[in-house]
Parts: C-alpha cells; sequence; structure tokens
C-alpha cells in the first residue's frame, strides 16, 4: 500500500471540506479549490482530518498522488504559494501595469504577458517577479512561461531565473 496515502490531512482552524463523490471541496480564508476524485477512491473526514481510502488494486495507484494533491490545496487556502523570479541582465526589467505584466528583455520589442485569473504578480524591483496563489499548479505553471520567454543561456547567463537557481556556465570559445 502507498505510504504516502496512509497519512491523514489535518485541516487547520477555519479550514472547512465538503466531500462529493466526484470531488472533494476545500474552503479556506483565502479562497476555495477542489480536487476531482478517481473511481475507486473515496475521501473519508473525521472530526478535523481528513483519510484517503481506496476500493481496489487499480484504484490504489490514484490513492498516494490524491492525498498529495489534497495536502496541497489544504495550504494553498490557507497560506497561499509563491515562485519568486529574477532577471539576469544589462537593461532586463519588470513592472505589472493592471493585469498585464510587462517585460523588457533584450528583444527588438516588449513582451506583454497576460495574468490568468486567480494569479497575483509584484515586482519589489526592476529585476524581481513575484508570482502568488493558492493553487500550486497554477503558480508553477505561470512562473514557468515566464521564465520561458527568455530562459537563462549557458554563456554568459541572462534571461528570467528562479530564485536561487544556479545556472552552470559553459566555457566560451578558445583561440
Amino acid at each position: 500500500m502507498s505510504r504516502v496515502a496512509k497519512s491523514l490531512i489535518d485541516l487547520p482552524q477555519g479550514v472547512t471540506a465538503s466531500i462529493a463523490a466526484d470531488a472533494v471541496t476545500v474552503k479556506g480564508a483565502k479562497g476555495t479549490l477542489s480536487v476531482p476524485l478517481k473511481p475507486g477512491v473515496s475521501v473519508e473526514q473525521k472530526e478535523k482530518t481528513l483519510a484517503v481510502k481506496f476500493a481496489n488494486e487499480e484504484a490504489r495507484v490514484h490513492a498516494g498522488s490524491t492525498r498529495a494533491h489534497l495536502a496541497n490545496v489544504v495550504t494553498g487556502v490557507t497560506k497561499g504559494y509563491e515562485k519568486k523570479l529574477e532577471l539576469q541582465g544589462v537593461g532586463f526589467r519588470a513592472a505589472v501595469q493592471g493585469k498585464v505584466l510587462n517585460l523588457t528583455l533584450g528583444f527588438s520589442h516588449p513582451v506583454n504577458y497576460d495574468v490568468p485569473e486567480g494569479i497575483t504578480i509584484e515586482t519589489p524591483s526592476q529585476t524581481e517577479i513575484v508570482v502568488k496563489g493558492i493553487d500550486r499548479q497554477k503558480v508553477g505553471q505561470v512562473a514557468a512561461e515566464i521564465r520561458g520567454v527568455r530562459p537563462p543561456e549557458p554563456y554568459k547567463g541572462k534571461g528570467v531565473r528562479y530564485a536561487g537557481e544556479k545556472i552552470e556556465l559553459k566555457e566560451g570559445k578558445k583561440k
């Protein structure tokens, strides 16, 4: 049996879960998220904990990931998630105007990134971007899309990188 699926999920103060046949909806201070359930996987609530159960061996393979998704949802509606990005390069800038992130990344044109629903983007300085939200997958996807506009190149390290990301630089051409 999956060891991940065995562990219980504690619901903090102010978090409620409603369980239906095909999904679990978790409501907290920051918002509401739901996790769809695969056939054969069920969730039981005992006081302030959630337990993932499975009916047969075929459903057992989905029990661990369902429990992990539920734990991420509970963390999202209580604390939220954030990813930090850094711009490395001369003249590279970022600014937020309304629901659009304006990026100047050395191209002949500025890049405008439309911020999706449920995500907030802040720019504490011109070379820092902070992506925040309650859905872990969505926060990671938005950060990856912004990084994908100009990923760090391996010779000088210029581009958009995650905070703390180590870029291994290649040696240049020798004479």
